[in-house]
């Protein structure tokens, strides 16, 4: 038989055991992804779960994270490779390590910070900055958003907590204010009897709260009113649908009134030019003809 070198025995060994090694992690890290995905999708479209569903899709990378550092330990224990001697002698070169990914720790803090406080969950629609829209994804490093017209946006945790962030999700009940004008010509008593009218018109609708209407002052050229109003649905569509009831309602309720909507007008005003007088008024001009020409003789 063929004897092998006892180096080439111990190099095949560590060989062997290092791919066997990365191959688990690599098996453990595709495992776990799948479930962790499975149950987090399952969390917020069924049950709609959306803070576990956050919470998962972060545990999901830091499993993956702690089996290939798992993996990495056994492979160099496996070539002979102390480690706690290794670690223990980092020293200055730790440091330098340290301060070359500041900003990756950053993110993966911020990414903590974002999990533990929740600021914001997968599924909720958010404004930051000059961009808005829908969570997807929340990662160790960065968090990925639908925005409205369809795109992705891809933004650092870091620097997503360090903007103020609007969470539109968390809203439970919108207020909504709008003006409208009327003109000049219409009378007192009509200009009395709008508030009246609008808030019959809100307080028909469905799932919203009338909170005033006021004649707010005196337009270029208009009278202006002011309402406020409460929807308890926060969804914006039905905002929209709200709002253009009202509006049709107005223009209904209005054309019944003989109250007419203003809208930008100016005023001119024609002065008849100054009539001029003759300037052979009284005989003074030669060419008056009502003077006969004098003889010279």
């Amino acid at each position: 038989f063929l004897t092998l070198p006892e180096v080439a025995v111990r190099g095949i060994q560590i060989f062997t055991l290092s791919v066997f090694f990365l191959q688990l992690a690599s098996w453990g890290s595709f495992l776990v992804g799948a479930w962790f995905t499975r149950l987090s999708e399952r969390k917020l479209k069924e049950e709609g779960d959306a803070a576990s569903a956050t919470t998962l899709n972060a545990l999901t990378v830091i499993v993956k994270i702690v089996l290939w550092v798992v993996a990495g330990l056994l492979i160099l224990e496996n070539l002979g490779i102390h480690v706690g001697s290794l670690i223990a002698g980092l020293g200055i070169a730790g440091i330098a390590v340290a301060l070359a990914v500041q900003n990756i720790l950053g993110d993966l803090f911020a990414s903590l910070s974002i999990v533990v406080d929740k600021p914001f969950m997968v599924g909720d629609f958010i404004v930051f900055g000059n961009y808005r829209g829908t969570v997807e994804r929340i990662g160790l490093k960065t968090t990925r958003i639908r925005s409205l017209s369809g795109e992705q946006i891809v933004v650092s945790n870091a620097d997503l907590l360090r903007e103020r962030i609007q969470n539109f999700k968390r809203m439970q009940q919108r207020r909504a204010t709008f003006t409208f004008g009327v003109v000049y010509s219409t009378p007192p008593e009509k200009v009395a009897a709008i508030p009246q009218m609008v808030r019959e018109i809100i307080e028909a609708l469905p799932d919203t709260r009338f909170d005033r209407a006021h004649f707010k002052e005196f337009g270029a050229y208009s009278l202006n009113f002011e309402v406020v109003y409460w929807l308890l649905k926060p969804d914006y569509n039905f905002y929209m649908d709200t709002q253009q009831a009202i509006n049709l309602a107005l223009m209904r309720r209005f054309r019944e009134e003989g109250i007419e909507f203003a809208f930008p007008t100016q005023v001119v005003h024609l002065t008849p030019p100054a009539k001029e007088v003759p300037v052979g008024v009284g005989g003074n001009d030669p060419r008056d003809p009502g003077e006969a020409p004098r003889s010279l003789g």
